[in-house]
């Protein structure tokens, strides 16, 4: 006996409504990296196609945000075959723990990649306690770095 495959509208659509919501989602997002580096932090944010006036980077509070557009092409009387690369503003925040110097952090965009570096402040900075005992110095201590995660 052979099976034979039904069209179902519904479920078709819900497949097709299902891949555009996770389409969107995704390309809405600027993929980032984030490490640290000796006393700062480095964050790579992939822009590929923006055109650097367009990239606005600010802090408030302890809410770092980049925005950035990417325009579409000019399609005129183009018959779109297919039109995958998203278009628009595009946005990232990043809540920023505290101890970070806010008030110097830097931005450079080379490649469709913007870099931020986001130093450590002085005074959230590891640093070396001397002990003395009486009027000698006998040991030193070294004060314990704090978490890792972007200056927390």
């Amino acid at each position: 006996m052979a099976t034979s495959t039904r069209f179902d509208p519904f479920r078709e659509l819900d497949r097709l409504l299902g891949e555009g919501l996770r389409s969107a989602t995704a390309s809405t997002s600027l993929p980032m990296d984030l490490y640290k580096e000796g006393d700062r932090f480095v964050g790579l944010i992939d822009l590929p196609g923006v055109d650097p006036s367009t990239i606005d980077i600010d802090v408030e509070d302890r809410t770092l945000t980049v925005r950035a557009e990417r325009r579409a092409p000019a399609d005129g009387d183009a018959q779109w075959l297919m039109h995958e690369r998203q278009s628009g503003t595009f946005a990232r925040q990043l809540a920023m723990g505290k101890g970070l110097a806010t008030d110097k952090i830097e931005a450079d965009y080379t490649d469709g990649v913007l870099r931020l570096v986001i130093p450590v402040a002085e005074e959230a900075q590891p640093r070396k306690i001397s002990v003395s005992h009486g009027n000698q110095k006998t040991a030193q201590a070294e004060l314990v770095e704090g978490e890792t995660d972007l200056g927390s």
